[in-house]
């Protein structure tokens, strides 16, 4: 099995909080080096020490995914940091749910930005440089929510089966070895992710969900961990993971 080490050098999007964090956490103990990206600094950069106080290499950016300049930005800075950028885990997500009888309009344009063209604007920074290294992965945190469609979660479920397909695309554009892409679709899990929600109760509703049997961000990042330590001639398309009492 491939070893991740200082050499593997990994971004990671929405990474001040919840899968991000744990995900950065995780690699910083198997020796990663780490370009860090989120909106919220002040949080990235308590992270930042915290990883660096136990020797890691660890690099933070303001990263706002719904703008293009910053995803070509992180990119840039891990390739002048580090002189090359291994894996993009574009895991930042937005989560403004609610009936479509609503019309949250803006709700669902936020979504859209962050969701999808994040997604997007990743790729289109991240692949130049994975084809001139003839090597590199593209790791993208979806849902569970875009394989069992339910009430309220129209247009969220709408943009990670929008990734999804992108994802798939990506992967049948790619079958000469050099890149790889993989979609993690976690269920319930213990992060902030319901701060996003408008409506009282339904926010009430899916944090006492999350309290109640999410999983620790950490489950979700051992995943993220199983995929990139994998032989580079195997490639891990999508991993599946819920609490057991999820429905």
């Amino acid at each position: 099995m491939a070893q991740i080490t200082p050499d593997t050098v990994v971004a990671i999007t929405g990474a001040s909080s919840g899968i991000g964090e744990a995900t950065a956490r995780l690699l910083a103990t198997h020796g990663a080096s780490l370009v860090l990206g989120a909106r919220r600094t002040d949080r990235l950069d308590s992270i930042a020490e915290d990883l660096r106080s136990a020797d890691a290499d660890v690099l933070t950016l303001t990263v706002d995914v719904s703008r293009r300049e910053d995803l070509d930005q992180l990119v840039a800075s891990a390739v002048d940091r580090f002189g090359r950028l291994d894996v993009l885990v574009s895991n930042a997500g937005i989560s403004k749910i609610g009936p479509l009888a609503a019309g949250d309009v803006e709700g669902w344009s936020a979504m859209i930005d962050v969701n999808l063209r994040g997604v997007l604007y990743g790729i289109a920074a991240a692949m130049p440089v994975f084809q001139r290294q003839g090597r590199g992965h593209f790791v993208t945190t979806v849902s569970t929510a875009g394989l069992k469609i339910t009430p309220d979660m129209g247009v969220y479920a709408g943009t990670k089966n929008a990734v999804r397909t992108v994802m798939e695309a990506l992967r049948q554009e790619s079958t000469d070895g050099a890149i790889r892409t993989t979609c993690i679709s976690p269920g319930f899990v213990r992060t902030e992710l319901d701060s996003s929600i408008a409506d009282p109760e339904l926010r009430a509703r899916i944090r006492s969900n999350m309290d109640t049997f999410g999983l620790d961000p950490s489950a979700v990042a051992r995943a993220i961990a199983f995929a990139i330590e994998q032989p580079h001639d195997v490639e891990i398309g999508e991993i599946t993971i819920r609490p057991t009492v999820q429905n």
